[in-house]
This record gives C-alpha cells, sequence and structure tokens, in this order.
C-alpha cells in the first residue's frame, strides 16, 4: 500500500521534468517530507484548458487532495479510506473504473515509507505482552535520484451544499495505484535489513517509466485492454531502501530530517 510519501521537489523542477504545458504559481505547495492522506498533493495530468478554443488535451501541474471521492458520492467522508486503488480491479471497481478510463495521472514523489514489526516486537505480540508493537519505517525510492512517478487516479466531486460559484463547490482528488511489491532484489539494499521491497510489504506504488507518462496521461486513450498494459510491473532493481528515524510515524513531524539513513533499524533486528 501507500499510505505516507514525501514530495519535495520544486514546481519548476516537476514542469521541466514531465514537459509540463500549464502550471499556476499560486498553486504552489510547501516541500513536504511526510505526506498524509487528506493532503493536498501534486498531480500531472491531461486535460483541454476551460474556454480553450481548441479541444486539444493539455499537460498541467494541478494540486489535488489525496483521497479519492467518486463523483457520484454522497459526502467526502469516506476520501480518507481511498487513498490507494488495486491495479489487479481498477478496472471493475465501481469508485475508480470510470477515472482509470479517462482520467489518469502520475503523482510525483521523493520516494515512499513503508513500516515493518521487528523480529522481537513480533515475539512480544504472539507472546500477548505487547498489544502495539513498534515497527521499523523504511523509504523506499529510485536508486539513481529520480522523480518518483507514480500511477494515480484523479475525480472530480461536486458539494451540493455549496453554491455554484463557492470557491469549494468542486473537489478534485486523487488516489495512488498500488501493486504487487517486487520480490526481486533491490538496485541497493542496506546491509542489515529487507532485499526486495516484498521484504517490506507485499504491496507497492505503481512506479511508471518515462516511456509510459504519455500513454498514461493522454485521456484519449480509453481502451481498458490497451489501458492494463500500462499496469505492468517496471523492471526490477530500480529502486533502493534504508531505514529512517521512527519521528515520520508521526504526522506532525516534517523536515528534511525524516529522509535521514540511518546505520540500522532503530526497532531491534528485523529479519
Amino acid at each position: 500500500m501507500c499510505g505516507r510519501y514525501a514530495a519535495s521537489r520544486r514546481p519548476e523542477d516537476l514542469v521541466g521534468v514531465f514537459e509540463v504545458e500549464k502550471w499556476e504559481p499560486e498553486e504552489t505547495l510547501a516541500p513536504d517530507w511526510n505526506v498524509a492522506p487528506t493532503k493536498e498533493v501534486y498531480a500531472v495530468l491531461e486535460r483541454p484548458l476551460k474556454d480553450a478554443d481548441s479541444p486539444r488535451p493539455v499537460r498541467q501541474l494541478r494540486t489535488l487532495k489525496w483521497g479519492l471521492v467518486p463523483s457520484w458520492s454522497k459526502s467526502p467522508e469516506g476520501a480518507a479510506r481511498m487513498i490507494n486503488a488495486r491495479a489487479e480491479t481498477i478496472a471493475e471497481k465501481p469508485s475508480f473504473k470510470r477515472a482509470f478510463s479517462a482520467r489518469r495521472c502520475i503523482l510525483p514523489a521523493d520516494g515512499y515509507y513503508e513500516w515493518v514489526t521487528g523480529s522481537g516486537e513480533r515475539e512480544l505480540e504472539v507472546e500477548g505482552k505487547k498489544k502495539r508493537p513498534r515497527k521499523q519505517p523504511y523509504f523506499v525510492t529510485p536508486a539513481d535520484g529520480s522523480v518518483f512517478a507514480m500511477a494515480g487516479l484523479y475525480e472530480f466531486w461536486r458539494d451540493r451544499t455549496l453554491p455554484d460559484d463557492h470557491p469549494s463547490a468542486w473537489w478534485v482528488t486523487c488516489s495512488v495505484i498500488t501493486t504487487e511489491a517486487e520480490k526481486g532484489p533491490l538496485g541497493v539494499a542496506p546491509e542489515e535489513g529487507p532485499h526486495s521491497l516484498a521484504d517490506i510489504h507485499p504491496r507497492m506504488p505503481l512506479m511508471l517509466t518515462s516511456d509510459r507518462w504519455d500513454a498514461w496521461l493522454d485521456p484519449r486513450h480509453t481502451d481498458v485492454e490497451d489501458l492494463r498494459g500500462l499496469l505492468a510491473a517496471p523492471p526490477e532493481g530500480l529502486m533502493r531502501a534504508y531505514p529512517v528515524a521512527t519521528a515520520v510515524s508521526n504526522v506532525r513531524n516534517n523536515g528534511p530530517e525524516l529522509l535521514t539513513e540511518l546505520e540500522g533499524p532503530e526497532v531491534g533486528t528485523l529479519f
């Protein structure tokens, strides 16, 4: 799954990396090293511009709220539960299938966090001596330092309790697509710890390599069977993972120090 990630890149850099044609500077977000559900996040998407003479889709950098609200929802209350969409079922799930067909996006990140329960903590839990075992957070990021392009979906939701001209009348929300975690060796693995992403968690965000960006973002590409091909896992060995301080477990903590690599896990022996 993906329940927390880091996104500290400047919008100017994202505009260049993703060849964005339109971005509004007033939508600039502060660097965020501890992105949590319901926060505003950057998304790259393609849509025709409102009131434009041409219907041509234009690549844009937009700010969306993380936690998808389907257009048919009566309220946005379930958004925090819809931060992830499983690649295996998005073409059939009512909450995601329309967005999968026409409203796909890329959510740029530095990488994502995942938590592993230490072996000693697991033993205490099994023995009934600890109800909430401590977990060691890991940061997973491209080994070459490039932007982690997470596949996503976005949706529009109209708040019928507000008038048409109200600035909050429309919500634009998104979800991260997840897939089975890679079982092959990491591109860079810690000396002590996981040697594959599957060792950390059975799921991971779907990473889109740059050769898939154009097809993924193009809203004119609507054939579901063709789109399924874009959900294939990327080549193995592109990622690295390393332990970080447990401070990231508290969403109130935020700063570049959260990405500092530890010499070893804080939470005992893990593997």
